[in-house]
């Protein structure tokens, strides 16, 4: 009976997910260190044990995690994580330890992530060891995705020597170059809507959290995760994103065309000193060289992907969730565009991107029928559709912006329109139910008016009719 469990497609699909997992990092790990010569994913999430880490992330997915616990387990973990991080923080003082800025603590979420996934194999058999490791698992997910997109953009920025930033540039005619009027705007507003902007922008995973703690709150409850969740779709873009920043390389046009900011860029590898007063010119573009420090992780926006996750997710919540999801995309739109960011049709790329992961997501959940793969194929399309126009089309959507402009708007809308009414159809109707088999199901009680029952058996046989 195990043997066969094990030959399930479900446990091998998720086996096979394991090990291309585990082989994207290890590539990942000889990549940063061939290209950069610093340490990968990996060695940085071990080193985090004992070394000062980033709070942020460790804490994060401590906090997902715990969805699996109990009231009492949670509290017993937060306080093992304060605990833990309370004796790094004295020992670090007391050996004068070379601590970097906002890195004093975090330690302590890991080891009690650790603690909990020994505490599983451990003592706990069965359905509750499964569902706490998957708790670990998605808490260290969370983690590991972001170690993994900085190694990313550490290779993108080593081994695509040249930008493609004036095609998007001259393409971006086409919407009425919105980074500049946008980022003309922003510093016209003042510091509090700066401020907040660049909160919203830099806190995006603290919103992501916040929506998946909701959609995860009844796991430890039930006893089982939910089919789909932001998490899945969160994790997914970051992985498939990055490799869209090796084919279409583009750095924004606060490096490009700008002064570039603090430690990145500059005046000296910028186009020209043009952002955000005044735009560029319609020319014929090309190639241009860039430093090896600036990531190129402006096409598609994955700011603005993971946002429109965020709403995406977030409909289905309590009023003061959809109103949360809706002001965290409008602010990131504001802020990827407003400091420079990312130009226009970056953003039209970026929702294309992401109502396509979902429906890839949803579909494959539903088994792949034909309105998901529809879906999927549309979404794929035009994204393709867009990248290609942007790269090989630039000057002709530049020069005719009326016709060119809404073009690409009306294709992203599309996809919106597509992907909502498919959505609804698979909402308005439940998912088929899968019988068990017939050597796991339930005998059915034998009514009394059954031959084969025992009282049949007892009343005497009725009389022929002659």
């Amino acid at each position: 009976m195990e043997r066969a469990a094990w030959r399930r497609p479900r446990v091998l699909l998720w086996a096979g997910a394991g090990v291309v997992a585990l082989g994207l990092l290890i590539a990942l790990e000889v990549a940063a260190r061939h290209y950069g010569g610093e340490p990968g994913p990996l060695t940085n999430q071990a080193r985090e044990v004992l070394f000062p880490p980033k709070p942020g992330p460790l804490y994060g997915g401590l906090a997902l995690m715990m969805v699996v616990l109990t009231w009492r387990q949670r509290l017993v973990a937060a306080g093992a994580a304060i605990g833990v991080d309370a004796v790094f923080i004295l020992v670090r003082w007391a050996v004068d330890a070379d601590v970097p800025e906002g890195q004093f603590f975090g330690n302590g979420a890991l080891w009690a992530m650790l603690g909990v996934a020994v505490f599983a194999l451990t003592r706990r058999t069965g359905e509750q060891r499964i569902l706490l490791l998957k708790g670990v698992g998605l808490g260290l997910l969370l983690v590991a995705g972001r170690k993994t997109g900085d190694t990313w953009l550490l290779i993108t920025a080593k081994t695509r020597p040249t930008v493609l930033d004036p095609y998007v540039a001259v393409a971006d005619h086409a919407l009425g170059n919105p980074s500049w009027l946008a980022g003309r705007l922003l510093d016209a507003s003042g510091p509090i809507v700066r401020h907040t902007t660049d909160l919203v922008y830099a806190q995006l995973a603290v919103a992501a959290v916040v929506v998946a703690l909701y959609q995860l709150r009844n796991v430890a409850a039930d006893g089982r995760f939910p089919r789909h969740h932001l998490v899945r779709t969160f994790l997914l873009i970051g992985l498939i994103g990055p490799a869209f920043y090796m084919i279409f390389p583009v750095v924004g046009p606060i490096f490009a065309y700008g002064p570039g900011t603090s430690g990145t860029g500059g005046l000296q590898w910028a186009v020209a000193d043009l952002w955000p007063h005044t735009p560029p010119g319609i020319a014929a573009p090309h190639p241009v060289p860039y430093d090896g420090i600036t990531p190129r992780n402006c096409m598609p926006s994955l700011h603005t992907a993971w946002a429109t996750a965020i709403f995406i997710h977030s409909r289905k919540g309590p009023r003061r969730l959809r109103y949360a999801g809706t002001f965290w995309l409008v602010a990131t739109l504001t802020a990827t565009l407003g400091f420079g960011y990312h130009y226009g049709v970056d953003l039209l790329a970026g929702v294309v991107f992401s109502l396509t992961v979902e429906a890839g997501l949803r579909t494959f959940d539903r088994g792949w029928d034909r309105s998901g793969v529809r879906l999927v194929a549309y979404g794929t399309g035009v994204f393709a559709a867009l990248l290609a126009s942007y790269r090989f089309l630039p000057v002709q959507m530049a020069e005719h912006p009326w016709l060119s402009g809404p073009l690409v708007v009306l294709a992203m809308l599309s996809v919106i329109y597509v992907y909502v009414r498919t959505t609804r159809a698979w909402d308005a109707r439940p998912e088929p139910v899968r019988l068990p088999r017939q050597a796991d199901a339930d005998p059915v009680p034998e009514s009394p008016e059954s031959p084969e029952s025992p009282e049949s058996r007892k009343q005497p046989p009725a009389p022929e009719l002659v």
